[in-house]
């Protein structure tokens, strides 16, 4: 691709509520869609490898900032209702006229896209991949142990105003998401995604307290977890839960060695390859 093929354009969506949304589309919208969905105090902006890579000669592209991150509107008190979560996904599938995207769902996620599919169902959807997705939250989440102790560790930082306190958690969190060193470009990268979201949100975020274990199970269309097996965010008591929710006819699973909680990021063309074989094998 030239660069010019590598533009990608900026929309504001306006969101359940009528919060507004930042949405990044790449690629024609003709072509089979694919809705990214990022994590816990992130932005689109981890999709950079998907949406400037061959993906986008094949596809449209979408990333979206999560209510609270991004460059979309972060009020204070709007993270605890599922429904407008769900609205979120359905007004940006709507406002794009997506035609049953396949929704890619990283870690926090795996919430997003599971309230999304109890209140509105899959009939708009193709399939979900789920990589290194969370199927609950608060006790639910923390009590089962599905979340590694070092990420546990940064939690009371998570929600500091204090820049002392916050900076070196937020700094670990980043270098937790991946196995290995980041290159420093992309430390900064993700590092600047995580400091934009304020510390309100992410204690919101991480007060909800959801159990969507059953919504999981109750899926019908094709699902694919991926997942690294060096994961210090989410735990393999997570990935064999989730492997455990959904159901065996349609399931796919890809577990990448060496890889942490992100291997979009750690192993894009693998993860490309994979993304696109599994897109294409859908309706």
């Amino acid at each position: 691709m030239t660069p010019d093929q590598y533009k990608t354009e900026l929309h504001t969506i306006r969101g359940g509520n009528g919060i507004r949304l930042n949405v990044e589309t790449a690629g024609r919208p003709d072509r089979k869609p694919i809705l990214f969905i990022h994590g816990f105090s992130q932005s689109r902006l981890v999709w950079r490898k998907q949406l400037e890579s061959e993906l986008a000669e094949q596809f449209f592209l979408v990333a979206m900032d999560l209510r609270g991150h991004g460059l979309s509107e972060k009020p204070r008190d709007s993270y605890g209702n599922a429904k407008e979560w769900a609205d979120d996904l359905n007004n940006v599938i709507t406002a794009l006229n997506l035609r049953r995207p396949l929704l890619v769902g990283w870690s926090y996620a795996g919430i997003v896209i599971s309230d999304y599919i109890e209140h509105y169902g899959e009939d708009g959807i193709a399939g979900t991949n789920w990589v290194g997705a969370v199927s609950r939250l608060g006790a639910p989440l923390v009590d089962s142990g599905f979340l590694g102790a070092d990420f546990l560790s940064c939690v009371p930082g998570f929600f500091s105003e204090n820049i002392t306190d916050s900076a070196p958690v937020l700094e670990r969190f980043v270098r937790l998401c991946v196995n290995g060193e980041l290159e420093m470009e992309e430390f900064y990268l993700l590092l600047g995604c995580t400091v934009v979201v304020p510390p309100y949100v992410r204690s919101s975020l991480l007060a909800r307290e959801v159990n969507n274990d059953a919504v999981i199970t109750g899926m019908r269309k094709p699902a694919l977890i991926t997942w690294g097996d060096h994961d210090r965010i989410a735990s393999e008591l997570m990935r064999k839960h989730l492997e455990g929710l959904v159901r065996k006819e349609g399931r796919k699973v890809s577990n990448y060695r060496g890889s942490g909680h992100a291997p979009f990021w750690e192993y894009p063309e693998r993860f490309n390859r994979e993304l696109c074989d599994f897109r294409e094998s859908l309706d």
